[in-house]
């Protein structure tokens, strides 16, 4: 299941969750550990044979339910202790529904996920 855990340095918080994730770029793909997940982006753990161009944008799909994905374009930003982070570049409208509705579960307070929606403009 899902917990929420410290914010990171942009204010986003970041929750832990158990849903299967895969990274694509092209005709690509990795199966990978998913670490957490915010608003703007998320924590993977590196896969042994990772061999994607970091210069070019990615696409990331999380499996929330039965049949809820949440897919977003992301850009790679760091790897650090065999650990990578993905900044969302661009997400759809469906997606961005359950992906605030999991960081809202998480929270438990609806002010902090409009400072946090607030924040994304910014």
């Amino acid at each position: 299941m899902s917990s929420p855990i410290a914010q990171n340095r942009r204010n986003f918080t970041r929750v832990t969750f158990d849903g299967a994730t895969i990274i694509r770029q092209g005709q690509e793909q990795w199966p990978v550990t998913l670490v957490d997940l915010s608003l703007r982006g998320l924590l993977v753990e590196k896969p042994s044979h990772w061999d994607a161009s970091t210069s070019e944008t990615m696409e990331a799909d999380i499996q929330i339910g039965e049949d809820i994905t949440i897919t977003m374009q992301v850009l790679w930003r760091h790897t650090e202790n065999n650990q990578m982070g993905f900044e969302c570049n661009l997400i759809d409208l469906d997606s961005i529904i359950h992906l605030r509705r999991l960081v809202e579960l998480n929270l438990g307070d609806a002010t902090l996920l409009e400072r946090e929606l607030s924040a994304l403009g910014n």
